[in-house]
């Protein structure tokens, strides 16, 4: 068994084996990770492969300070950013203005969705909401730091956190709401 610093020591010298041990030691949870910012599950995948080609690439970097899996965890964030960046210039943008917004009260109750549908609902949001939803809530940057990062105004991460997190609620009630037995009607046989 390969402990990471043999891994990385492999992976410096080049050696195929060190990096296929590697990969298929983080591939599924970083393929989790990347899932989160793609708009599908091929776009994750693009995502997984280059951010694997800069973790080889620049593996002789890692200072070992902190874990390894959180160094490649970062990398694979920051390729999703850059997927973000580059999808900017060729992709339909979506007017804020055409998104239908759920007040707060429409948060579903008690519903327990499964993570297939949670991540559903975040692939479904706009893309700026997406990465922003995950900088903030999930990997959890500050609002300054996701503004240096995407190159956008602290206020327009701000915003946008805020409507994605409107959206999901939207989208969670719509769920909840399909999962519910519809409990005003009446059967019509009586």
């Amino acid at each position: 068994m390969y402990t990471d610093e043999d891994l990385i020591k492999g992976c410096i010298r080049k050696e195929r084996a060190a990096q296929k041990v590697l990969y298929e030691r983080y591939a599924d949870i970083l393929l989790g990770i990347c899932a989160r910012y793609a708009a599908d599950t091929a776009e994750a995948e693009d995502i997984l492969q280059e951010g694997f080609v800069r973790i080889f690439n620049y593996i002789a970097d890692y200072s070992g300070k902190g874990s390894l899996f959180n160094w490649m965890r970062k990398i694979m964030i920051n390729t999703a950013i850059t997927f973000y960046h580059r999808g900017l210039k060729h992709r339909y943008h979506q007017d804020i203005g055409e998104l239908q917004e759920a007040a707060p009260d429409e948060m579903p109750g008690h519903a327990d969705f499964t993570r297939e549908e949670l991540l559903s609902v975040i692939r479904s949001l706009p893309e700026g909401y997406r990465m922003i939803f995950n900088l903030y809530a999930v990997e959890g940057y500050k609002h300054k730091e996701i503004a240096e990062m995407l190159g956008i105004d602290i206020n327009t991460s701000k915003s946008q956190y805020s409507r994605a997190r409107r959206f999901i609620r939207q989208k969670l009630a719509e769920l909840s709401r399909v999962r519910m037995p519809d409990e005003g009607k009446k059967d019509s046989s009586e």
